[in-house]
């Protein structure tokens, strides 16, 4: 059997940072720390080590095309934790698609635009769990949906701004439907499916790669309509009058950018799935 005994590394990554007109004003190198886990048959998965912070959730009044369910901001304190540097690609899907059922089946090739760097699509909340749950079980160590307030954390990595490259987004740094566009910067592309994960070569300050746009992302809450009476310990909000419907971030490939910003929220129903929705996994910082 193939040796699943993690590997703690450093990685070195490009951010950038663009102003309202979408153009480049700042560029750097940064570094920092994550873990392999061998999935079986030569595939790994790389997660990114994520410090504790406290930050703001939720967007202004004042930010463009903001919604009352991005509000009231709220400080929220998140404990360390590790989330997947890409989205999961068709490869990996397929891989743990094999290990021994927990709660449903899975299909090992659901996607529509198919590659096996690109991000698995088509997939329901219960079949992203389901990964989660046949993941834990291969590697003795508990992988889950990240909460809500942990995907917008990791998202922004320190920043307040719309989106963690800044004011606006360009379709040179994100794949969303660059028909539209965010703060009067010229039109973009759209390119009418997904792309390779990571293919952009720019990430947030946390060493994340495609937290905007691409696919959109389950997390573990149910949904609100509003940020009253939410959690601040940056768990799972899942106590709901409405448990039907689950949240979803980061807009995808045939969204408009605003669907796209870091306070965005969507939802749908669990069995819901879609050629725009796929998967980032999250573990606690105890576990390794």
């Amino acid at each position: 059997m193939e040796s699943r005994s993690k590997q703690v590394a450093y990685f070195s990554f490009d951010v950038v940072t663009v102003n309202g007109q979408g153009e480049f004003i700042n560029q750097e190198q940064r570094q920092t720390q994550y873990l392999t886990e061998a999935l079986g048959n030569g595939v790994t998965l790389e997660m990114v080590a994520i410090p504790s912070g406290t930050f703001i959730m939720g967007a202004p009044e004042t930010e463009e095309a903001s919604d009352e369910c991005e509000r009231p901001q709220h400080q929220v304190t998140v404990p360390p934790f590790f989330i997947s540097k890409y989205l999961i690609t068709q490869e990996q899907w397929r891989v743990v698609a094999t290990l021994p059922q927990v709660n449903c089946e899975l299909d090992p090739n659901p996607s529509r635009f198919n590659a096996s760097d690109r991000p698995v699509e088509t997939i329901s909340w219960y079949e992203a769990v389901e990964f989660c749950d046949r993941l834990s079980k291969y590697t003795g160590r508990t992988y889950r949906l990240p909460s809500e307030a942990e995907w917008e954390y990791a998202c922004r990595a320190g920043t307040t701004t719309p989106f963690h490259f800044g004011e606006t987004i360009t379709t040179e740094l994100v794949n969303y439907n660059g028909v539209y566009t965010y703060n009067d910067i010229p039109q973009g592309k759209y390119r009418g499916e997904t792309t390779p994960v990571g293919s952009f070569g720019v990430a947030n300050a946390f060493g994340l790669y495609d937290m905007h746009g691409l696919l959109w992302e389950w997390c573990a809450d149910r949904w609100h309509e509003n940020y009253e009476g939410s959690p601040t310990d940056g768990s799972a909000w899942l106590n709901s009058r409405d448990n039907s419907r689950v949240i979803l971030r980061g807009g995808s490939w045939d969204f408009t950018p605003w669907f796209c910003r870091s306070a965005f929220r969507f939802h749908l129903e669990p069995k819901d799935k879609g050629n725009n929705i796929g998967i980032r996994v999250a573990i606690s910082n105890q576990e390794f």
